[in-house]
């Protein structure tokens, strides 16, 4: 599936990584958000990838957009992932993709 830039997102809804909360398709409507996703955690791709989102972080903070990195990993990897690189966002577990 795929999605065009500035279209609704399908109708989904997870639990994050650290902070233990759910996000969904409603939980982001008329918000500003980025979710990118990537194969697995601590490859060095999606932790470079992922290092450039931390560093933008700040960028998007002052436009009111918040990220959010989705891979299928389970949530007790993304914690590691998280906590390795000092991410500011939270990671998505989407075991079934």
């Amino acid at each position: 599936m795929s999605t065009a830039l500035n279209a609704p997102i399908p109708s989904f809804d997870a639990l994050t990584a650290t902070s233990g909360t759910t996000v969904s398709s409603e939980t982001l409507k008329g918000q500003f958000s980025v979710l990118y996703f990537y194969p697995k955690d601590s490859t060095p791709g999606c932790t470079t990838e992922s290092q450039d989102f931390t560093r933008l972080f700040d960028e998007f903070q002052a436009l009111n957009c918040q990220i959010f990195g989705v891979s299928r990993d389970s949530v007790k990897s993304h914690e590691n992932f998280k906590a390795k690189h000092d991410m500011p966002f939270e990671l998505i577990s989407d075991p079934d993709e």
